[in-house]
């Protein structure tokens, strides 16, 4: 018998060193996204804000229906989540990423929580605001930030 090695199938692929920047996705419809925007809060108010509160549990979990629902939110209805300056801003964004689960809850992602420093526990102020679609998440420091500010306007800086 005679060792015979029968030729590959499939020729070994040998990568080539790139000289342009990879796209972030190479699927192209997803690619031509535009950047993501930041947090942008008008300087007035849009119309009158729902309250609640709510204790966010290890998964990140609001379970405010009443807020949900002031805002006609439902189940699968698509979210964009932004973070600026130590506020969570929700609304509704056909683009978006995240969603209102079937059981009409939502779920602050992991990043978002890093960023205001919120974990198992925390307890949140909402403000919903139906008229504009948006739901701020309030963490505990911006909180702590706003009452100071009342307080020292109303009792002034008395040293």
């Amino acid at each position: 018998m005679t060792d015979h090695t029968p030729p590959a199938v499939i020729p070994p692929v040998i990568p080539t060193r790139r000289t342009e920047a990879p796209s972030w996705n190479q699927r192209g419809a997803l690619a031509a996204r535009p950047p993501l925007p930041l947090l942008k809060l008008s300087t007035k108010r849009i119309g009158t804000a729902v309250y609640g509160l709510c204790t966010l549990d290890a998964g990140g979990r609001i379970a405010d229906k009443a807020i949900l629902t002031a805002l006609g939110w439902e189940p699968q209805q698509r979210l964009e989540i932004r973070v600026s300056r130590g506020l969570v801003g929700i609304y509704a964004d056909s683009r978006g990423i995240f969603t209102v689960k079937s059981n009409r809850l939502l779920y602050l992602p992991l990043a978002a929580r890093r960023w205001c420093e919120l974990g198992a526990g925390s307890r949140v102020l909402l403000a919903a605001y139906p008229e504009g679609g948006l739901l701020l998440v309030h963490p505990p420091t911006v909180l702590d930030e706003v009452v100071a500010q009342v307080f020292d306007s109303v009792w002034g800086a008395e040293g």
